[in-house]
């Protein structure tokens, strides 16, 4: 896995000072990079984010680096309105794509070890915890200490990592949840292609069709999916 993320195109060291407010992997705008998204990891830093974890996560980010990239002002999708270009992506998507990726990973051989797998796994169960802990802060009356206590015994994030999640869930309601949920409606678009269509399913096929109009609300992503199988 450390060959790959050396590979991957745009995947750059976090600098030291960021680390502390910073995410441990994070999809950074073009700004002066040209038309490149920047990718950011703490490579060398494991007391913030473990080595297992690295890999998954950077597939996560390279992935809405690259959906994301296709609907900024200098991506492929040039003919979409200007205020779906400029930053108007959804999240659901986005994130539900990105985490969507992060299993095709193993479909794809790039996870090596087992200790990467179990990566994978542990930042899946991350995902599931949001939806406790968002609705928790911002339903159910949760203080920042009980967030924090709930993840320490229900997660194997170091205690640095625990603080900066939770702090962002407060100071951005809902955002959290959109990963799991977007990542299980296109899980379900899929399994609903491969069910309808048999051997007739092309993965990539169906890849491109998702991907072709860029970030779309998710029951319209639905509709456009459903369409697709129809027509195949």
């Amino acid at each position: 896995m450390t060959q790959v993320i050396a590979a991957m195109s745009g995947v750059r060291d976090t600098p030291g000072y960021r680390i502390p407010k910073y995410a441990p992997v994070k999809s950074q705008s073009p700004g002066d990079q040209g038309h490149q998204r920047i990718v950011r990891i703490e490579l060398a830093r494991g007391e913030y984010r473990l080595g297992h974890e690295r890999g998954p996560l950077v597939i996560d980010q390279q992935s809405e680096k690259n959906v994301v990239g296709c609907v900024q002002p200098d991506g492929e999708l040039e003919d979409l309105p200007r205020f779906r270009r400029f930053g108007g992506d959804y999240t659901a998507f986005v994130e539900g794509w990105a985490l969507y990726a992060e299993y095709l990973g193993k479909e794809l051989g790039m996870f090596t070890d087992p200790y990467q797998w179990f990566g994978r796994l542990n930042d899946e169960q991350l995902r599931a915890m949001r939806l406790v802990v968002d609705t928790g802060l911002h339903a159910k009356g949760w203080t920042r200490e009980q967030a924090i206590e709930f993840m320490k015994e229900n997660t194997g994030l170091s205690e640095q990592n625990i603080v900066s999640e939770v702090d962002r869930y407060i100071a951005w309601p809902g955002q959290a949840l959109a990963y799991k949920i977007g990542q299980m409606e296109i899980s379900k678009l899929r399994a609903e292609a491969e069910a309808a269509l048999g051997d007739r399913f092309d993965i990539r096929a169906f890849h491109d069709h998702l991907l072709e109009e860029g970030s779309l609300p998710l029951s319209m992503l639905a509709e456009r999916m459903h369409a697709w199988i129809a027509l195949q």
